[in-house]
């Protein structure tokens, strides 16, 4: 099995992933979690639409703010239910912001939404960002390992990840796994499709247990089942969970580097005590 190019353990780049918070209280938060994972040198920062995903004002809010804060930060983008028009509208203004980055995705349809607009996948995005601005923008799409959960074969999947990538994406970040296989064989069928592109995993601390198995079971992502019945038998021991959580987290991350990963994006659930003890005990930063 082939292994994507090897990086050294220093110079492993890393990204952070947060939400958009709600209320004050939780900007204030978020500020305060940002601080203290800055140290770590993150490459970048991206920034998510939120629970629903109906509004975007919060994201780039909270973009407008890492910026301002000396680095780099990529809205999440999606494209359902747009036109041309209004893509076209919303470039200029992340232009007008600084903004170099886009994390590219199809995104869901807003519930009572009646169809899907002018864009149905997330490939005819990143085609249309690629004629509108050239290469002004670094775009990154999503990336699924396990096989998107809306896909109708692991055949079909890997079709429309090589159609994004054909079509103008710079990185691909992965859905978090817990299964090494599953991404290691993702990168190499890629190869075979004749595409290169760095793959980055996307990596989610375990915080909460039952939080994560929800999440899991919404995006396609296994848990595997020594994991899913330790988890289980914790109850509601946080500090277990946790504990065990670091481990199993860490031993990914590790196998992950060991086979050359070209980086790391941590998905924060914008929290940074799990994230820098994993970077920590990585040794990276």
């Amino acid at each position: 099995m082939s292994k994507p190019a090897a990086n050294s353990a220093n110079a492993m780049p890393v990204s952070f992933e947060f939400f958009p918070p709600k209320t004050p209280e939780g900007v204030d938060k978020l500020a305060a979690v940002r601080q203290q994972l800055y140290p770590l040198k993150p490459e970048y920062c991206s920034v998510t639409y939120g629970a629903g995903g109906s509004t975007q004002d919060g994201t780039i809010q909270t973009v407008r703010a890492i910026l301002a804060e000396g680095f780099d930060a990529a809205p999440h983008f999606s494209c359902i239910g747009a036109s041309r028009s209004s893509v076209k509208a919303q470039l200029e203004a992340f232009k007008a912001d600084g903004i170099k980055r886009i994390v590219a995705l199809r995104g869901d349809l807003p519930s009572g939404y009646g169809g899907f607009g002018e864009f149905r996948y997330a490939s005819e995005l990143v085609a249309y960002i690629r004629e509108a601005t050239g290469d002004h923008f670094h775009i990154e799409v999503g990336a699924y390992p396990e096989m998107h959960p809306q896909a109708k074969s692991p055949a079909s999947d890997l079709q429309a990840f090589v159609t994004k990538v054909k079509a103008g994406a710079d990185v691909a970040l992965t859905q978090y796994f817990f299964n090494t296989d599953a991404y290691f064989r993702f990168v190499d069928d890629v190869a075979k499709a004749g595409v290169q592109i760095p793959i980055i995993p996307g990596i989610m601390p375990i915080i909460n247990s039952t939080q994560l198995m929800r999440f899991s079971d919404a995006c396609g992502a296994e848990i595997p089942r020594w994991i899913r019945t330790r988890l289980e038998s914790f109850g509601d021991d946080k500090a277990s969970i946790q504990a065990f959580g670091l481990d199993v987290v860490t031993e990914l991350c590790e196998k992950l580097r060991a086979g050359g990963v070209p980086g790391l994006h941590f998905y924060t659930m914008n929290q940074s005590g799990p994230v820098k003890v994993l970077c920590e005990r990585l040794r990276l930063g």
